[in-house]
């Protein structure tokens, strides 16, 4: 296994509740949102398991294709130059051009009404040269300055204002989390064409209060800022509550639970390790099931519930860590009403040794609060011809959408992630989140050369092909260009998690430069209220589908 570097210092519950507690605020501040609100809720667990009392929606400015109108047209809603070359007059994949101060500038977004930025991504204009002389300017509440400018990449890449974690190089790109609030607007442009990008922001709802981002309440803020950059970056050891353990081998076919505390509850914090084992699959053949008040919520492979995908690859992330020793952790806060469940099911063809542990600890039920849910849809095969799109979960009802974990089999050299992410939310007739890219969305660029292993809190490629341990290819026989075989990309959402008032469609175009069958596996996680539903259910035979198709491609 890689090496995997984890600062052993953790930031304790206890410890960040008292430090968050010590800051004192005014009434009317703590009802404003503002930049130390946001930084509060992005390290608050409990916050995302409860639908916003502050309701916005999430929405996004991207580079997409304006030919993509609808799905009727099946040319123009596969397209795929979602960028902008530099001397085409032809490219018009932004809002449009003003003259300021006798300076042309590209607008990328112009939002009006109150919101906050919660996402940045913006790749190298080079696969191999991190370089730009583009101006990014960031103009808030109508001001004619902009309160932020800088380099369009460095500002947003951890080496200029906002620090790492919050901001970062990702793989050949720029991602940001750090919020910028704003009460009336927000207009971003940048003095040259631009290339790819996203901005992704909250759109709240009119006389929602909000405290403008200003540079002097960032300086302001930076003890603050150091305290939630620390936690993103160690997650904190949950110990605090009762533990629930199962240690059992479990044979071919066999499922073994644990019931957990009556009462109004959660799960605090999920282990599970197991035990040694010859068969990189049993990630996909060991499946998790949690039940909550009598309702099944959660049935997952570990491999796509922990974001590990196919085989054990260690990464650290804010939600899940996979570590060196094979322990898998989640720090996802499940609630309950009257009673929990957690069970493992074992559909491999071998007897399989785990152990599980479970805290469990208080909870204060509202009407605002959630179920989490996890689920799984797996197929193999899946052709790149005709260009489609694969539904990754259609949810009915109320809830938030916080992530997922995408593992796909390449059969072929060529790049395969050209396709765009698609999200509708409460019946829109087009998606407020239009995307650019499969690598993109998981926040790195230049998929077809970025095979390299990445980490970050909210995102990370933990088995890219680089790695690939199933297939035993040495770096030097898949080669720079190579994205053949196993890769898993995931995303968790903190300030970025996606409410729904009535429903979510969440879609994936299969868009690869090579006609081939692939194999796509997907985790996808959501909180809800108990009467939402999702289109996707336990599915034991599709399970064993793939692990057959997927020992079939390991012989092969």
């Amino acid at each position: 296994m890689k090496n995997l570097t984890i600062n052993t210092a953790h930031i304790t519950v206890i410890g960040l509740v008292l430090f968050l507690g010590s800051c004192s605020q005014s009434k009317d501040q703590e009802d404003k949102v503002s930049v130390s609100s946001l930084l509060y809720e992005m390290i608050d667990r409990d916050a995302i398991t409860k639908f916003p009392t502050k309701d916005f929606r999430l929405k996004q400015e991207s580079s997409y294709n304006r030919a993509s109108k609808t799905p009727s047209d099946t040319v123009g809603w596969f397209i795929n130059q979602d960028f902008n070359r530099k001397n085409k007059e032809e490219d018009q994949n932004f809002i449009r051009t003003e003259e300021i101060s006798g300076q042309k500038e590209w607008v990328i977004m112009d939002h009006h009404g109150p919101g906050a930025i919660v996402r940045t991504w913006m790749p190298f204009l080079n696969s191999k040269k991190p370089t730009t002389t583009s101006i990014i300017k960031i103009y808030l509440d109508g001001a004619k300055e902009p309160t932020l400018q800088g380099n369009m990449l460095g500002l947003l890449n951890g080496t200029g204002l906002f620090p790492f974690p919050f901001a970062h190089k990702s793989l050949r790109s720029s991602v940001s989390f750090f919020p910028i609030p704003y009460a009336k607007s927000c207009k971003i442009t940048v003095t040259e064409k631009p290339f790819f990008y996203q901005f992704t922001y909250r759109e709240y709802d009119e006389g929602t209060k909000i405290k403008t981002f200003s540079l002097k309440d960032f300086k302001e803020e930076n003890t603050l800022i150091k305290k939630v950059g620390n936690a993103l970056l160690a997650p904190e050891k949950i110990t605090e509550g009762k533990h629930f353990k199962l240690s059992e081998t479990l044979n071919a076919g066999e499922e073994k639970s644990v019931e957990l505390t009556s009462g109004t509850n959660a799960v605090r914090g999920l282990s599970l390790k197991l035990g040694s084992y010859k068969d990189s699959t049993v990630t996909r053949s060991v499946v998790l099931k949690m039940e909550f008040d009598g309702q099944e919520t959660v049935w997952t492979p570990i491999g796509d519930f922990f974001g590990s995908g196919i085989g054990l690859n260690p990464f650290q992330g804010w939600y899940r860590t996979v570590a060196n020793d094979g322990t898998m952790s989640s720090r996802w806060v499940m609630p309950y009403q009257k009673n929990g469940k957690i069970s493992v099911i074992n559909l491999g063809n071998n007897p399989v040794d785990i152990r599980l542990e479970a805290v469990v600890g208080d909870y204060t039920w509202d009407k605002n609060s959630m179920y989490f849910n996890a689920a799984w849809r797996g197929e193999y095969p899946v052709s790149t011809r005709p260009f489609s799109d694969w539904n990754y979960v259609t949810l009915k009802g109320r809830g938030v959408y916080v992530g997922d974990a995408l593992t796909i089999w390449n059969p072929v050299k060529r790049w395969w992630g050209e396709g765009d992410e698609k999200i509708w939310v409460d019946g829109e007739d087009f998606p407020s989140i239009f995307g650019t890219g499969t690598e993109d969305y998981y926040g790195y660029s230049w998929g077809g050369v970025s095979n390299d292993f990445y980490e970050h809190p909210f995102h990370a490629q933990p088995n890219s092909n680089k790695y690939n341990k199933i297939n035993r290819k040495t770096e030097a026989e898949i080669g720079d260009r190579n994205t053949q075989f196993y890769s898993t990309e995931t995303r968790t959402r903190a300030l970025d998690g996606m409410p729904f008032g009535s429903s979510l469609q969440l879609d994936m175009e299969i868009w690869s430069w090579t006609k081939c069958d692939m194999e796509y596996g997907v985790g996808v996680y959501w909180y809800g209220d108990a009467a939402t539903t999702s289109n996707r259910k336990a599915d034991p035979k599709a399970v064993k589908e793939l692990l057959s198709a997927t020992k079939t491609i390991i012989e092969e």
